[in-house]
């Protein structure tokens, strides 16, 4: 265990460096390190968007706010839909995680204390890889000199996400909602891979591998996701062994903690104090 403090204040350099390279492409990592003695507890962020838009720089509040307590923060760029479909994002967190395992002491990270940040699709991508670390199209790609690392998660902090892509495709279709069917339509090859891709799912069919300590953040107003997902999946988490705290925020709409405000000051400050009990 570190010697993390939620309380502490360390000044933070940030900077840029390449995860990943394919397809005439090279995939960033933004890194948050705080100027603070190590090894570091690491946190890997891996952002929203609807698997079709978003960067690595939407949750650079929150990741250097929580940097600043002294996690070392590595926010990943992954490929996007319609280009690269499921379970390109996937494969991509899994193996950005590998690679921050094995990279970690460079930065003043510890490669055996790392836990996972993932917001709205980005908490679908981050669970599923959590939940089934070692799957053979997950972890297809080696990390040179990390051969021997896995993608498993110490804890893993969501806000706002997407736990159930087929489920939430269905809300969507029911309601009539284009913004929401379209990119699922886009990033998902058909309905049945949106079940199979469904953290739910793995749940329900006892496909996982993993069940990390969670924390759920999610606005009651979001009209992304119907509670009725996240209330199911908190129930069978549970279920199935696994230890998971959910908060709902009244009156938040979706992404809610991406912008500054008191709820959003509230949603760092629950993650802290979940991050003091974890690392």
């Amino acid at each position: 265990m570190s010697n993390y403090d939620s309380k502490a204040a360390f000044e933070v350099e940030i900077f840029d460096r390449t995860y990943r390279s394919g397809d005439g492409e090279d995939w960033p990592v933004r890194i948050y390190q705080p100027q603070a003695e190590g090894p570091l507890p690491v946190l890997i962020d891996v952002h929203g968007g609807a698997w079709t838009r978003g960067n690595y720089l939407n949750n650079q509040n929150i990741d250097e706010a929580l940097a600043r307590t002294g996690m070392l923060v590595m926010a990943l760029e992954f490929r996007q839909s319609p280009k690269h479909i499921y379970p390109a994002q996937v494969q991509d967190v899994n193996y950005g995680t590998r690679w921050a395992m094995t990279h970690a002491a460079e930065f003043n990270g510890d490669p055996g204390n790392v836990g996972g940040l993932g917001t709205s699709s980005g908490g679908h991508s981050i669970m599923l890889s959590a939940m089934r670390y070692d799957d053979s199209r997950y972890a297809a790609e080696a990390v040179p000199g990390g051969e021997a690392q896995d993608a498993s998660f110490r804890y893993v902090m969501t806000g706002w996400p997407v736990l159930d892509s087929h489920a939430r495709y269905m809300y969507a279709k029911e309601a009539g909602i284009a913004r929401l069917m379209e990119p699922s339509e886009t990033y998902f090859p058909d309905e049945a891979a949106m079940q199979e891709g469904s953290p739910q799912q793995s749940l329900d069919c006892g496909d996982h591998r993993a069940l990390p300590p969670m924390l759920i953040l999610q606005g009651d107003k979001d009209d992304n996701i119907p509670l009725t997902i996240p209330e199911r999946f908190v129930e069978t988490y549970r279920a199935k062994g696994g230890s998971v705290d959910i908060t709902y925020f009244p009156g938040m709409p979706h992404a809610f903690a991406q912008k500054p405000g008191a709820d959003t000051d509230r949603a760092i400050g629950l993650m802290k104090e979940f991050l003091q009990q974890q690392v």
